[in-house]
């Protein structure tokens, strides 16, 4: 069989993503900030692009509507010079204009005050190792080295990670010598740091105290596992003592700092600034885009001159077109972008006003699947405008996927939340008796008669969730 070349004309279809279609959706998960720092980029790598400043605002009725329909840009009749057949004019004239017309008047907004702003605390090493410093070690060249290496291997609750063979191991130095420096280190500020379990820690703490050889240090030293078990009747007998003598050294132990390096440790406050306010307007909410601190961009004039027909500078035509289509499709991308988000706030608001208004309980279930037949999207467009946006409510600053959550159907036919749920839960655990709380199959037939049919394990999942610890742990002693 003989091999044969044949050309062959083929008609189908494809999705292709092109350039402006890939930057498109790169925008859509990108926070509020994150898109700030592209564009501001974007101003500096590329010349046809500049922000508008406050000088330049206009009024909508300053703007010449002949000035703006001004083909300014026009392809050159060159076919070599063409613009491949696409008509910039018609499809991005409104990002055209010299000059600018907000489509809304911008609000104002104060900043707040800079009382309102929190300072950073210093990190724990650093607090150690500034009373490290202060030790006298002229006659004890190991104290710091040794010291250093400790506090390094300390975790953000002040605990000891490493054993003292391993940190030994380090600098080749003796294990005697590394005990000697742990109980140095032991001794600084916060009390407790430096300890290598829970036991340890509160031990140091009691020592602090003067409290050595009482039943405050038995029961921690003997007993810690039967006091974590709200066993008291069994630690009283042990001990020999009284509920009343109990109830006085288990306060004691309450006022330990199980977590002594966690103060200096906290993670830095961070501001959220929310995409997207939900203002009601007369019997109904609607969604404001927060353009705060965006910077308004538009096609610099000057560097547009440069596209006429009579400049023959092939080479800088060519630069001048790559860089004005660029900076459209940009303009473009992130105005697509504002839309769509204003889209899916628009929708999650029709679907959860019974929440805006009455609270947590009233939340809705909700898919993605919901909003985007609501608004004729993919579930994959709508899921990468939620990512990383806040939206400013009457019940607060919430994510956007806050409102996204499966739900369950209760005996009178209506489909409740699964957050509703873990807010009655919570409700009902706060409203126990502490002395005898609630068991998991307990909370399950109070909800039952509430309607709400579920297993014990479901509750078991929603409470662990929550970081609610089990009955036998919530029990109160006294």
């Amino acid at each position: 069989m003989a091999l044969q070349q044949r050309l062959q004309t083929r008609l189908s279809q494809k999705l292709v993503l092109t350039p402006s279609l890939q930057q498109a959706i790169k925008l859509l998960p990108m926070s509020t900030l994150e898109l700030v720092d592209l564009l501001t980029q974007e101003v500096v790598e590329n010349p046809m692009l500049e922000e508008v400043t406050a000088e330049d605002l206009e009024p909508p009725d300053a703007v010449n509507p002949a000035e703006a329909a001004k083909p300014e840009a026009a392809a050159d009749k060159d076919p070599q010079e063409s613009w491949d057949d696409a008509d910039y004019e018609y499809f991005f004239g409104d990002y055209l204009d010299d000059g600018y017309r907000p489509h809304t008047p911008r609000e104002v907004r104060e900043l707040p005050p800079i009382e309102n702003t929190l300072s950073t605390p210093g990190a724990l090493a650093d607090h150690l190792m500034w009373q490290l410093s202060l030790q006298p070690g002229d006659d004890d060249p190991l104290l710091r080295d040794i010291g250093s290496a400790i506090i390094g291997n300390l975790d953000d609750d002040g605990y000891l990670v490493a054993s003292v063979a391993e940190i030994a191991a380090m600098g080749d130095w003796d294990t005697g010598d590394v005990e000697r420096v742990l109980r140095v280190v032991q001794g600084f500020d916060p009390v407790g740091v430096a300890a290598r379990g829970l036991r340890e820690c509160l031990m140091l703490q009691i020592a602090h105290l003067g409290l050595g050889g009482t039943a405050t240090e038995m029961i921690v030293r003997d007993h810690l596992k039967l006091l974590q078990s709200q066993q008291g009747q069994e630690i009283a007998r042990r001990l020999g003592l009284t509920l009343d003598e109990l109830k006085h050294h288990v306060g004691v132990i309450r006022q330990l700092d199980p977590k002594p390096g966690s103060r200096y440790n906290r993670t830095a406050s961070q501001h959220v600034i929310p995409d997207v306010y939900v203002v009601k307007v007369e019997d109904r909410y609607v969604a404001m885009l927060n353009d705060d601190g965006m910077p308004q961009l538009r096609i610099s004039p000057v560097y547009r001159r440069l596209l006429d027909k009579n400049n023959d500078n092939r080479e800088t035509r060519a630069y001048v077109k790559e860089k004005f289509r660029s900076a459209l499709w940009l303009i473009k991308s992130v105005d697509q972008r504002q839309k769509t988000i204003h889209k899916v706030a628009t929708s999650i608001i029709s679907f959860q006003q019974e929440f805006l208004d009455r609270g947590i309980e009233f939340l809705r279930p909700l898919v993605l699947r919901n909003v985007a037949d609501d608004i004729g999207m993919h579930e994959s467009t709508v899921s990468r405008v939620v990512n990383n946006k806040y939206m400013h409510t009457p019940q607060g600053v919430l994510e956007m996927k806050y409102f996204f959550h499966s739900g369950i159907s209760s005996a009178y036919g209506e489909s409740v939340s699964s957050v509703a749920i873990k807010q009655r839960i919570r409700r009902i655990i706060e409203e126990e008796d502490s002395r005898k709380p609630l068991s998991d199959s307990r909370i399950v037939r109070l909800l039952q008669d509430d309607g709400l049919i579920l297993a014990r394990r479901t509750i078991a999942k929603y409470r662990e969730e929550m970081k609610i610890p089990t009955s036998s742990r919530r029990r109160v002693l006294f």
